[in-house]
């Protein structure tokens, strides 16, 4: 059995606390949080305790962490935790800044312990089955990649002030996938973008809605088509297009059921959040992690997963302000 400290508290890390204790390897050990009413809560939860930083990461009984905290606390949680020997997973992005991930990095590769980045869109069954079909060859060379990624409802400008903006919070996901999907590293890429949903993001300096295309040196493209709106849920859909046919996934709807009649046909909106709609692969990535805890994997998705992913934000963010094409 594995014990678990978990760093944060918050929405997300509610929903890791649920599979570190529903895993019947792991255990959730600690919980950390400034915020001590939301640790103590989710303590109280678990049945299990509150620590404090210093103490969680030096506690010889604790064999991993699980970083869901604030972004701006990752890197320095990942270079304590490396240093004590710990295994990690850390929540996407590492950090906003790709300098202070690089250093990072090393400290983590220094002290050799495995390091997973939380992409948990890669894990998602539906992509998965795209992914494996792909590689298996099933549609031949890879042409086209397309990734529609459309969130129910806006941030607040607040968040958005604190987030890195939209490249590097949420269109982060779709250029891992891109990567994962084709299998390459882009070689090009251009961004436009514009403040189509809420005035108050465009005057927070950030965009929300997007297109992104980048080229693979195979030839291969693939387009990303981003908004922080959707008024008919949580909409995620990729679609590649190779030479010998097409691989689809759609959205994961609310129910199945279709009400077909002579007026037209009636069905269910996608899941409306990103909790729901990911269900499956927050618990898929667990799973992965604790293979790579019990030695029976490595991280499929790394710490240099993680530092190209915000490299490719960075260079988006270029494209956008240049209006130019940037070669990678």
């Amino acid at each position: 059995m594995f014990n678990i400290a978990l760093f944060g508290a918050g929405r997300i890390g509610q929903v890791h606390a649920a599979n570190i204790a529903n895993h019947k390897e792991t255990c959730l050990y600690s919980v950390v949080d400034p915020n001590q009413e939301s640790a103590e809560s989710l303590a109280r939860k678990y049945q299990t305790k509150v620590q404090a930083i210093e103490q969680a990461i030096s506690d010889p009984e604790v064999h991993g962490v699980l970083i869901a905290s604030a972004t701006d606390t990752h890197v320095d949680l990942i270079e304590l935790a490396a240093k004590h020997h710990k295994k990690i997973f850390c929540e996407k992005p590492v950090h906003l800044d790709i300098e202070r991930v690089h250093h990072c990095l090393e400290t983590v590769k220094q002290y050799q312990v495995p390091l997973f980045i939380g992409f948990n869109r890669r894990y998602d069954p539906q992509f998965r089955r795209l992914k494996t079909l792909f590689d298996t060859g099933t549609i031949g060379k890879a042409e086209s990649l397309l990734i529609t990624s459309r969130d129910p409802s806006p941030p607040s400008a607040e968040y958005v002030k604190v987030s890195g903006g939209m490249f590097r919070d949420m269109t982060i996901h779709d250029f891992d996938m891109a990567r994962f999907i084709i299998g390459e590293e882009p070689y090009s890429i251009y961004a436009q973008g514009s403040n189509l949903v809420d005035p108050a993001i465009g005057q927070a300096g950030d965009i929300d809605t997007a297109f992104i295309v980048m080229k693979f040196p195979s030839g291969a493209m693939a387009a990303i088509t981003n908004s922080r709106r959707s008024g008919y849920g949580y909409d995620q859909r990729i679609e590649l297009h190779g030479e010998k046919g097409l691989l689809s996934a759609g959205n994961i709807k609310e129910n199945s059921v279709e009400l077909w009649e002579n007026t037209g046909c009636l069905a269910a909106r996608p899941e409306h959040f990103f909790l729901q709609r990911y269900r499956e692969a927050y618990i898929a990535e667990w799973d992965h992690f604790v293979d790579v805890m019990a030695d029976r994997a490595t991280p499929e998705c790394s710490g240099f997963d993680g530092k190209q992913a915000l490299y490719l934000a960075d260079k988006a963010l270029e494209s956008l302000y240049s209006g130019k094409e940037i070669k990678l």
